[in-house]
């Protein structure tokens, strides 16, 4: 088994991990920008696919490894774990249908709530207590799905046809463009150090900081994941807000 994710905050790192070193004898996990992370595809049977909902969807990069790998998928035994701040409808049914479409058997899915990695909106913001309860919960979510599996019952989570209705109607319709393309949008301030920092977390290679230039520039395509934006240690970088509320990192509520 292998669980390949995408994560920006820290929050499905850490839920893909946890499944998968409970579920598993021999684990193995790796980042889905890593170019390794195809060659596990290949070479295993039984894969768990994580990363963050964004707009009842999963994120460009993960859609596009999805696609640009569709003659793996053939007989793969696939779980999937989505993360979500507040709402996911079938977060993890529109890569599922994906998967199944190109040959993979669906063995199950959980839709786990944690702390809203999208730091640049007032409208997001918890209490540090709030978080920590939510990342508490997540855990106890985790243990439970773990324990279900071993008695051979997978969840099931965003897979239904009304799971489908909802994410449809309830997001999808709404912000296509948000969520169809990569995204150009990436600003960054000139409080921007030009540390660099921001370069080399992102998982697309969407940032490039040119020699005496005064802050990186983005190559339009952004997939979203708000790494760079919560890592940033002058707060300079948003995308769907104007200023960084809180940066909301999974370690910072975790204890």
């Amino acid at each position: 088994m292998v669980g390949i994710y995408l994560s920006g905050t820290g929050n499905t790192e850490h839920c893909v991990k946890m499944f998968v070193n409970n579920v598993c004898d021999d684990p193995k996990v790796i980042p889905v920008e890593h170019a390794e992370s195809v060659e596990y595809l290949r070479n295993e049977k039984e894969i768990v696919l994580g990363y963050p909902t964004q707009f009842s969807n999963a994120p460009k990069m993960i859609r596009d490894f999805v696609e640009d790998n569709r003659d793996l998928w053939k007989g793969k035994e696939v779980f999937i774990i989505v993360t979500m701040g507040a709402f996911s409808g079938d977060g993890s049914g529109c890569t599922a249908r994906k998967i199944r479409k190109y040959g993979g058997i669906i063995k199950g899915a959980l839709q786990i709530k944690m702390p809203d990695s999208v730091c640049d909106s007032k409208l997001l913001k918890k209490s540090y207590k709030q978080n920590a309860e939510i990342e508490k919960r997540a855990d106890q979510k985790l243990q439970g799905a773990i324990a279900s599996i071993r008695s051979g019952i997978y969840p099931k989570e965003g897979l239904s046809g009304l799971s489908h209705i909802i994410g449809l109607f309830g997001q999808r319709l709404w912000y296509l463009n948000k969520y169809k393309n990569y995204s150009n949008e990436l600003k960054i301030s000139d409080t921007c150090k030009a540390c660099g920092l921001c370069v080399k977390e992102c998982p697309m290679h969407n940032l490039i900081l040119k020699e005496g230039h005064l802050k990186p520039e983005q190559l339009g395509r952004c997939t979203m994941c708000y790494r760079c934006i919560s890592s940033c240690p002058q707060k300079a970088i948003t995308l769907l807000g104007k200023e960084v509320i809180e940066q909301t990192r999974y370690e910072k509520f975790c204890g």
